[in-house]
């Protein structure tokens, strides 16, 4: 820590309630990014673990009396850079605030603080008989705050929506250290301007959300019913979503991964699948109709020409099939280093997304590996380079130039759940437009005026 920083770095500690402030190298290391791959300009001042909401209250205060900016952080598993710490900035760790402070049965809805673990909520309403749907790859270790901080979606957001869907109010700490409430925890309410929708989402850009009330669901009644359909390539496979769709089929869980994915699953571990140069389609169904939908779904995709199709009500296999899917990253991963990416195009354009994607890996001379949650048209293609790049490549940017710019002409937008933050802010006037980007620079001037909140991310 640079000497002229130790006064102040001392005052913000004493102002703490209950929180703490760490200088030591090996924490401000592990703080300064996140799973984006990307290297922080600098080192942040310190960290703040803050226990309550009055510590980030008081760390904001401080912040805003000396000018120094703050990262809002939950756990890191970000892949935007949406919590690089910028050098001489305040480091706000939100993972030790970790209360559920509330599960009502009877009004279905939890209210929670941001470092609660998203699979730990999930568990919790389920022993009650309810559920809280939003499920995304990250849910094991990532922190309800962190998905509101992107809308997070994932694996269940067809049927279920994004984590905006289950979202009735916040409280929002500002910039300048008030402390707001949005939204109510009633089943309607529409007064004054929807500033819940304003703050998920935001990245940390406007505020600091220290609890949300959150709704949760009804479990699905009956048995799950599993499909896996198996198609000669990706592009193949992406016309069944819209069949189904056509078809009023609406599984929880509709993924699709296509064949250069499969390939690295298959090199990982042994797969009781078929064999190499195939995709797969992979949809759960839930609720009373359960087998009627799959059964429905399996005959669909053989009208689609797949090439096999299996359907299941084991519990087992049906969590052995829809694994293969959560274990996609995990097996690319072994292959080198990985730049994923997160966009959305129309769901009639995702088979054209798909080919797209193939030429623009040959003409760049990168492998790309896509996963799609192809109810909605969400794509995450992993773009994988050697370990000993020090940062990544140029021809690696190039595709990803490509892939966006293709996406934005096919209707599409840059994120569906990873955010902006540092990685795509390049690309976002693309998708905005300069009046856009005047009107998002004023709503940030308007809540943030000396732009210190999570300052180089979004805009």
């Amino acid at each position: 820590m640079r000497v002229r920083d130790r006064a102040p770095v001392a005052e913000l500690a004493d102002r703490l309630v209950g929180g703490e402030v760490s200088t030591d190298h090996g924490v401000l290391a592990a703080h300064r990014t996140d799973e984006a791959y990307l290297t922080p300009s600098g080192w942040p001042l310190c960290t703040v673990y803050a226990h309550s909401t009055a510590d980030v209250v008081e760390t904001m205060r401080w912040a805003t009396g000396h000018r120094i900016p703050v990262v809002p952080r939950g756990a890191g598993t970000g892949l935007a850079g949406g919590a690089l710490a910028e050098d001489g900035a305040v480091v706000l760790s939100l993972e030790r605030m970790t209360a559920l402070r509330e599960l009502s049965v009877d009004d279905r809805l939890a209210v929670v603080e941001p470092g609660v673990i998203t699979a730990d909520l999930a568990r919790a309403a389920d022993e009650h008989g309810l559920m809280y749907p939003v499920d995304p790859g990250s849910a094991m270790r990532s922190t309800l705050g962190g998905n509101l901080a992107t809308n997070a979606g994932g694996f269940r957001c067809f049927k279920y929506g994004v984590t905006r869907e289950s979202v009735l109010g916040l409280e929002v700490v500002l910039a300048d250290g008030r402390v707001i409430t949005t939204g109510h925890r009633t089943s309607k309410g529409v007064s004054g301007y929807d500033l819940t929708s304003l703050f998920v989402g935001s990245e940390g850009t406007l505020g600091v959300i220290t609890g949300a009330t959150l709704r949760l669901r009804l479990k699905a009644v009956g048995p799950r019913a599993t499909v896996a359909a198996y198609f000669p390539d990706a592009a193949a496979a992406a016309r069944a979503p819209l069949a189904l769709a056509r078809g009023g089929l609406t599984p929880s869980f509709l993924e699709l991964i296509d064949e250069v994915t499969l390939r690295a699953l298959h090199a990982w571990q042994p797969l009781d699948l078929p064999g190499d140069g195939v995709a797969l389609l992979l949809a759960e169904f839930d609720g009373v109709d359960a087998d009627r939908a799959a059964a429905e779904m399996s005959r669909l995709c053989g009208k689609l020409n797949a090439v096999a199709t299996q359907v299941t009500t084991d519990g087992a296999e049906s969590e052995r099939l829809l694994g293969v899917r959560r274990h996609a990253l995990g097996a690319l991963e072994r292959m080198g280093r990985t730049m994923v990416e997160d966009f959305v195009v129309p769901r009639s354009r995702l088979g054209d997304m798909l080919v797209e994607i193939r030429r623009i890996a040959a003409r760049h001379d990168v492998l790309i590996a896509t996963v799609a949650h192809a109810g909605d048209a969400n794509l995450h293609p992993t773009l994988l380079f050697d370990r000993t790049e020090p940062e990544i490549p140029a021809r690696v940017w190039s595709a990803a130039d490509d892939m966006f710019r293709t996406a934005l002409r096919l209707g599409g937008t840059l994120t569906g759940e990873h955010g902006i933050g540092t990685l795509k802010r390049r690309w976002l006037r693309d998708e905005l437009g300069d009046d856009g980007m005047d009107v998002h620079q004023a709503i940030k001037s308007a809540l943030d005026p000396l732009g210190i909140m999570n300052s180089g991310k979004v805009l």
